[in-house]
């Protein structure tokens, strides 16, 4: 374990390239437009590590250097063939399980298709899918078509939980109270580990069980969780879990996903759509006619990996290892967005969530009814759980009045100031100090910019 983990004005590796102020087109000093950007968009793209970087151009170096026997025999130790075995203990140590319940494989998309396959058996009494409502699009697009193939109108088969009216984010409590009132009719939960917009960490464990104990099958989303919170899907009990790799685990964009089947579907599931990369790999290239499916995640596996996806997401994991994993990187990253939380709250434009519906939504509604949209003064509220045990490393802010290109303005200001966040339309930006490559500072500096740039909204009003 590194022994910088726990000073946050020291960056924890130094193995990760951030784009510098002139590289994103920050209009600012000459003094500083060469230095690292204030970088907290982790949570949407994780930045290149020198370490991907080399890897990559070794495999570069032995595609053009000996071709197609790459696949058997590798000057780097690596080959091809058994390219995905660098990666499947590191995935299966961060999301805690076991190496036989994980692939590294495909996309996050997908992956979530074919386990939906494999698990979403719908019965008449037994067809609905609970999740949350705002979903990521593309899971709702697949939960949608899923119903659908099954033969269910999805607005009737799938539940979409939202929050309380006036609220941003689910409470544990409603959830365990509407499956218990559903869990009859629900075939499947499936929830994000983190929500995308609001950056809530869902309790997994408690979910999973609450789904168990209805006879639900359960699983999850794990984009916006794996290598952002600790977990322990096996223990856990957990039925399967898909996600991506290119934001907190930085491989790159559109980098490899992986997905997660507990062990005990080793023996009673099958994968339903084969492939010959799930196949047995003691016969796999004698091209036998009949699949045999490896025992557990793995058979799902249908095309071989892209090599240089799988090495660029190894120089990553590489480095979580050298610091430790998850552990102290969660404590690491507790501290860091709870000082950013802190200073931006001391913002004189940051106005406490409790507030919000009554100045600015109750408003909204009445105004609208008689089309007179009065303009409350600019500012922002933070949408993510107060609760650093409720929320991942990255806090949403909530920019008001609503529908107003406020948050546009405050995002390019941002940006001009080198200070790199996403924004989710319509009205909210998402700000994420990642434990690996961000420090104190960076959180300083963007709170800092935060407020240079609504003053200069309010200079412009003027």
């Amino acid at each position: 374990m590194s022994p910088l983990w726990s000073d946050l004005n020291v960056t924890l590796s130094r193995e990760f390239i951030i784009p510098t102020n002139r590289n994103i087109g920050a209009k600012i000093s000459e003094e500083i437009v060469n230095q690292r950007c204030t970088y907290l968009c982790g949570n949407s793209l994780g930045p290149l590590s020198k370490r991907s970087k080399a890897l990559l151009q070794e495999e570069l170096h032995v595609w053009g250097s000996i071709a197609v026997e790459g696949h058997f025999a590798h000057p780097y130790g690596r080959e091809w063939m058994n390219i995905a075995d660098t990666v499947t203990p590191l995935l299966a140590e961060l999301v805690g399980a076991s190496e036989k319940e994980v692939a590294c494989m495909g996309t996050l998309t997908a992956n979530l298709h074919l386990m939906m396959a494999a698990f979403y058996k719908p019965t008449a009494q037994r067809f609905k899918i609970l999740c949350e409502s705002r979903a990521f699009p593309s899971d709702q697009y697949a939960f949608a078509s899923q119903a659908r193939l099954h033969g269910y109108d999805p607005n009737e088969a799938i539940i979409e939980m939202c929050p309380r009216q006036g609220e941003f984010t689910l409470r544990e409590s409603d959830i365990m109270d509407l499956i218990a009132k559903e869990g009859p009719s629900i075939s499947l939960v499936i929830f994000s580990g983190v929500q995308y917009y609001t950056g809530q960490l869902f309790p997994m464990k408690a979910i999973t069980t609450a789904a168990k104990a209805q006879g639900c099958v359960c699983g999850w989303d794990l984009a916006h969780a794996i290598g952002n919170v600790p977990m322990a899907l096996h223990d856990w009990d957990v039925d399967f879990a898909i996600w991506c790799s290119y934001k907190y685990l930085n491989s790159g964009p559109g980098g490899i996903g992986g997905l997660f089947v507990h062990k005990k579907w080793e023996n009673s599931l099958l994968p339903q759509f084969a492939g010959w990369w799930g196949h047995d790999p003691a016969t796999r290239f004698t091209m036998p006619p009949r699949f045999s499916a490896i025992p557990g995640a793995q058979g799902f596996q249908q095309s071989n990996p892209s090599v240089l996806a799988t090495v660029s997401l190894l120089g990553s994991l590489q480095i979580f290892k050298e610091v430790g994993m998850m552990a102290p990187l969660r404590k690491r990253s507790l501290r860091l967005t709870s000082e950013l939380e802190m200073r931006l709250m001391k913002s004189r434009f940051y106005i406490p969530i409790k507030e919000v519906s009554a100045r600015y939504l109750l408003r909204a509604e009445i105004d609208g009814k008689d089309g007179t949209a009065q303009q409350g003064r600019p500012g922002f509220t933070i949408i993510t759980p107060r609760d650093p045990e409720s929320r991942g490393s990255q806090l949403s802010l909530l920019f008001l009045p609503p529908n107003t290109n406020v948050m546009d303005k405050v995002f390019n200001a941002l940006l001009a100031m080198g200070v790199v966040g996403d924004e989710r339309r319509p009205d909210v930006i998402r700000l994420t100090p990642a434990p690996l490559y961000n420090t104190l500072g960076d959180c300083e500096r963007a709170a800092s910019c935060l407020e240079e740039a609504f003053e200069g909204l309010t200079k412009a009003k003027l």
